[in-house]
């Protein structure tokens, strides 16, 4: 061909082949980004045949972070961000120091460098996002509590990556590493390391305030102004162009890595009624990049250190996805969420990513870590991401037999906890006839807040400790846990409720609720919130109470509008 196809050839073949494997893994009962991941071994440069652009993957591929982080802060508002700070910050840190660790230790044993050691351990501290992203997706457990929290910690464990990498430069000398040119410079300009820790943090917090106070209100205004404009494709660009520009506005002026920009970016856009809108629009792309960072993924693992190294292949994979679960699970439990939370939190944060293959180059660059080291973390990268999956499988069932087995594990969550009572205070009058509604999200507010204008008794079950805490300060009984354990419902008073609304978007324990409070309370009528119409068929057949399918009801509510306006009376249709 007269010119450079070498873009073109990397796409074609990384999507084709990601296809191909991809239908081939669903067909055998394997999450489809097994096969993604082998499409990139087999073009890869560790394996004979064609050899796809190593350089223009992995590029494509920090694209698809970026639009997959859009859509996550398009779904993740401010507030829920700082509703699980008091979990999602001190969590994230000690995780990161317990993995690191834990990976230190192992590699001191193996004998190597305190420096190589410190790089190797901060490696396997960090989760994918893209992967942790996946699966609580096709888990539809995103915007829910454990969602939330898994997201926050996330997002704390990019915050410090960040600093980590701008600050490992200026330090490698001490650790027996050189320093990049950047560094060689400032520190020839007497530029100290605190300075350099101290301009990072400016860094950043200028780029968060920057966001926070000026995002929030220029990004939804630029979404209006594109909007009136009728065009679609105009719309789409100005999502995708919005992302992926402050993305890359940021780690050029603030030394923020891609994700993180892009993550701020669809927080802000979320302020705008048309978030919704924006979230559908880049749906596609977003799914289409993010198969090229399995790809890519694939790429750069050498299946040759399995047959040379098999036992330390072993222990990485061991720190990763036993060493770091459980450290999270218990830290979890430590901030008395109950264990759903904790094996959702642990099983979300066992694999390794996009940061760990930056650190750990950026490490080899600086003299630090050994190409062994390298070649392990993305051994430990590759086989965590293939059996994410599989832990998140076992959750219900692990959850069921230590239950059945740990005496322990039951008294966690039957603990004296005060959020999990319901205050003395409460009037005797509230609890006669009530509302219960679980949930106090986007719906439940909304509900809660017309009962209170009409001075209508309920009780709030909430799974979130911070949200059970403002509505208590707010003189809203409310109580903590999850619905679908008897406990919470009793302390509700279900039994002697006139109504129970189930308002969060978990529709897997929705039956469960349903059967204790109809247990406990048999007249109580029952209101469920869905967005799925199989869903919502499948409650109704199952006769759990009225369902409002989230589509279905703006419909009905536009149709009896139109209806009205023309002179109609809906209920005779």
């Amino acid at each position: 061909m007269p010119h450079n196809v070498s873009l073109i050839s990397t796409i074609a073949t990384g999507f084709g082949l990601a296809l191909i494997f991809g239908f081939i893994a669903s067909r055998m009962k394997v999450p489809p980004l097994v096969g993604y991941l082998f499409a990139g071994i087999v073009i890869g440069p560790a394996t004979p045949g064609f050899v796809a652009d190593l350089d223009l993957a992995g590029q494509l591929s920090e694209i698809g972070v970026m639009l997959l982080m859009l859509g996550v802060g398009l779904h993740f508002s401010l507030a829920d961000l700082l509703a699980v700070k008091r979990i999602a910050i001190p969590g994230a840190i000690l995780q990161i120091a317990v993995a690191t660790a834990l990976g230190m230790g192992t590699a001191t044993l193996w004998g190597w460098s305190l420096g190589g050691a410190l790089v190797f351990g901060l490696a396997l501290s960090v989760a994918s996002t893209v992967v942790l992203l996946k699966a609580l997706e096709a888990r539809n457990v995103l915007e829910s509590v454990n969602g939330r929290i898994a997201v926050g910690w996330l997002v704390v464990e990019d915050l410090v990556m960040v600093l980590v990498l701008v600050l490992l430069p200026a330090v490698a000398p001490m650790l027996g590493g050189v320093q990049d040119a950047a560094h060689q410079a400032a520190a020839g300009a007497g530029q100290s390391v605190w300075m350099t820790l101290g301009l990072t943090l400016g860094k950043v917090a200028t780029f968060i305030a920057l966001m926070l106070v000026v995002g929030r209100r220029v990004f939804p205004k630029v979404l209006w102004l594109v909007a009136k404009t009728g065009s679609r494709e105009l719309f789409t660009l100005c999502v995708i162009a919005t992302a992926v520009g402050v993305a890359y506005g940021s780690a050029k002026l603030f030394d923020v890595s891609f994700a993180l920009g892009a993550f701020f970016a669809g927080m802000m856009m979320r302020e705008s009624e048309f978030s919704h809108r924006a979230a559908e629009e880049s749906l596609p792309l977003r799914d289409a990049f993010s198969v090229l960072f399995f790809v890519s993924v694939g790429m750069l693992f050498n299946p040759s250190v399995l047959i040379e190294e098999p036992l330390k292949v072993l222990i990485v994979v061991a720190i990763i996805m036993i060493g770091k679960t459980i450290a999270a699970m218990g830290l979890v439990l430590a901030f008395r969420y109950p264990l759903n939370s904790a094996l959702t939190v642990g099983a979300s944060l066992a694999q390794i990513g996009e940061f760990s293959f930056i650190l750990a180059g950026l490490g080899m660059s600086l003299k630090l870590l050994s190409p062994e080291g390298y070649s392990l973390v993305l051994a430990g990268a590759l086989i965590s991401i293939a059996l994410n999956s599989l832990l998140f499988a076992a959750i219900e069932p692990a959850q069921d037999w230590i239950r059945a087995r740990s005496a322990f594990a039951r008294s966690l969550e039957l603990r004296d906890d005060p959020l999990a009572e319901l205050p003395m205070s409460v009037p005797q009058s509230v609890l006669a006839g009530q509302v219960v509604l679980v949930g106090h999200g986007r719906v439940g507010s909304r509900i809660a807040q017309a009962l209170v204008d009409r001075h209508l008794p309920f009780v709030v079950a909430e799974e979130n400790r911070e949200v059970v805490e403002q509505l208590r300060a707010a003189n809203i009984p409310a109580v903590w846990g999850n619905a679908s354990d008897p406990s919470v419902l009793i302390q509700a008073h279900v039994a002697r409720a006139g109504m129970l609304v189930i308002a969060t978007p978990d529709s897997f324990n929705v039956r469960k609720m349903v059967e204790i409070a109809r247990t406990l309370n048999p007249a109580i009528e029952v209101v469920v919130r869905t967005h799925n119409e199989a869903e919502g068929r499948l409650l109704e057949q199952d006769e759990v109470g009225k369902v409002f399918i989230g589509e279905q009801e703006l419909a009905q509510a536009m149709l009896g509008h139109v209806l009205f306006r023309l002179g109609h009376d809906l209920r005779r249709t």
